[in-house]
């Protein structure tokens, strides 16, 4: 099973990311090795969001990753919204495909 973490950006996002970039970028890092986050960026042209997938059968490790994000706490980030995926295909799907 995954979830996907949605970011909603502020409009001068590009410009204030500087100076939490390299923490949010560890945070994201730590994530993926410990198996949790699969796949993350920004949205592009505008980049008002952001996108993080993470696996895992509970939505505990994205919405942990959410709270202690550098861009969130310092308002990076107007919202954010998690929202569990049912995958279908590719590896690992959490279901098969219906015949």
């Amino acid at each position: 099973m995954h979830h996907i973490l949605f970011y909603d950006l502020v409009d001068d996002y590009l410009e204030k990311r500087a100076r939490f970039r390299e923490a949010h970028l560890q945070l994201a890092s730590l994530a993926h090795q410990r198996g949790e986050l699969v796949l993350a960026g920004a949205l592009a042209e505008p980049a008002d969001a952001a996108v993080f997938v993470f696996r895992g059968s509970s939505p505990e490790p994205a919405e942990a990753f959410a709270n202690s994000d550098p861009y969130v706490i310092n308002g990076l980030v107007k919202s954010w919204r998690l929202r569990r995926w049912t995958t279908v295909i590719g590896d690992p799907a959490s279901a098969l495909p219906s015949k």
